[in-house]
């Protein structure tokens, strides 16, 4: 119990690559009777070296970040600290990110501009085995267009991002260079844009990438 009666404390970990985002958290959370933030961590490893020595209640991520993303990290802790509750923040949710968050095992997903108390409230409704989305990201979900691209042609049009020559996707893939190119051109003509540049964008900004 806390030094002021108000119950356990909250453990938690934030991990957000931009130092004064982390730091204006840090601060807000600071202010909470039950909150405790016992680590910070400026990058996707460190996230994880991080939880492993402090074993957080909550681990607060940033859905981009170096090193590992916040899905990667999020696996990661559903498999070596299960008990950690994950709340994942991004800076321009998509619906098929939220998706993957969840499948991931978050807990929590919510925009970076969320007032500080909406995260307190957050931290405390996953710590106490509830889950959290935000409002406006999950309407989205319901009405957001399906992904046309097969995984393959997914994992292709990742590889070849805006100018990577099609003999390297190949090599990466493990792929003939013509099957390479016959993904990429479904891939444009499925999103009806003009080259695979477009095609790389118009992916990576539904957030299907």
């Amino acid at each position: 119990m806390s030094d002021d009666g108000v119950g356990p404390m909250i453990r938690v970990l934030l991990a957000d690559d931009e130092d004064l985002i982390r730091a204006g958290l840090a601060a807000l959370l600071g202010l909470e009777p039950d909150i405790e933030v016992v680590a910070e961590a400026f990058d996707g490893r460190g996230a994880l070296t991080a939880a492993r020595a402090h074993r957080p209640d909550v681990a607060v991520i940033d859905l981009q970040m170096p090193a590992l993303n916040g899905m990667e990290v999020c696996a990661e802790l559903a498999r070596v600290l299960p008990g950690c509750k994950v709340v994942i923040l991004t800076g321009h949710g998509r619906p098929p990110h939220l998706h993957r968050a969840l499948t991931a095992g978050a807990k929590g997903f919510l925009p970076k501009g969320a007032p500080g108390g909406t995260l307190a409230e957050v931290i405390r409704r996953v710590h106490g085995g509830g889950r959290y989305v935000d409002p406006a990201l999950a309407a989205d979900a319901l009405t957001a267009p399906e992904c046309p691209l097969t995984p393959r042609e997914l994992d292709v049009l990742r590889l070849a991002e805006l100018a990577t020559p099609v003999s390297e996707v190949s090599r990466r893939t493990n792929l003939s260079i013509g099957s390479v190119r016959n993904h990429l051109s479904a891939a444009v003509s499925k999103l009806k844009v003009a080259n695979r540049a477009e095609a790389f964008r118009t992916a990576r900004d539904n957030g299907w990438l």
